[in-house]
């Protein structure tokens, strides 16, 4: 009987762990987060995603989580959107990022984004001196564990050398109107 008891008291546990995976979110990992901008990508005129920068604190700051959340408007493959962020990495980090470096950041890519189509949500959060964690929806995707990899990707969108300066103001709450 003592037996039967663990048993249903170790299910129990599982589930509860189970669940509580389940549960979480990208808000619950940045609490009191509120909107500091939002704007719109477009390439050729082609509405490309919706971006909205989140954070707890006013101005954003390097050293405050944030949350960068991109709504997709059309289809694009987990291996396009992969290499357009090694590209931009690339071209911004230049010689301070190793081939080697990049290899591995592809790596942990390929693992955090999916095959997106109009309506995907991806979201973002910057952890200062600890990474990012990739959410599809609401749904946990993927944690990378590396610093440098989370500025130089955050960096795509907030970097000033950005390729999309109008997007970065807007985003940060600055777009003169």
């Amino acid at each position: 009987m003592n037996r039967l008891r663990l048993r249903l008291l170790h299910g129990v546990l599982l589930l509860g762990l189970a669940s509580t995976q389940v549960l979480a979110n990208w808000q619950e990992a940045l609490p009191g987060a509120q909107i500091i901008g939002t704007g719109d990508f477009r390439v050729f005129g082609f509405d490309v995603y919706n971006a909205r920068l989140w954070s707890a604190g006013r101005p954003l700051s390097p050293d405050q989580p944030f949350a960068l959340e991109l709504i997709y408007q059309r289809s694009i493959s987990r291996d396009d959107l992969v290499q357009a962020s090694v590209d931009e990495i690339k071209r911004l980090s230049g010689a301070s990022v190793s081939t080697e470096q990049l290899d591995r950041w592809k790596v942990q890519m390929q693992q955090s984004f999916v095959d997106v189509k109009a309506g995907t949500r991806i979201t973002g959060v910057y952890l200062p001196g600890q990474g990012a964690r990739f959410f599809v929806g609401q749904q946990p995707q993927h944690e990378v564990n590396d610093p440098q990899f989370a500025r130089a990707f955050f960096d795509i969108w907030l970097d000033p050398r950005t390729r999309n300066p109008e997007l970065r103001q807007q985003l940060l709450g600055s777009a003169k109107p």
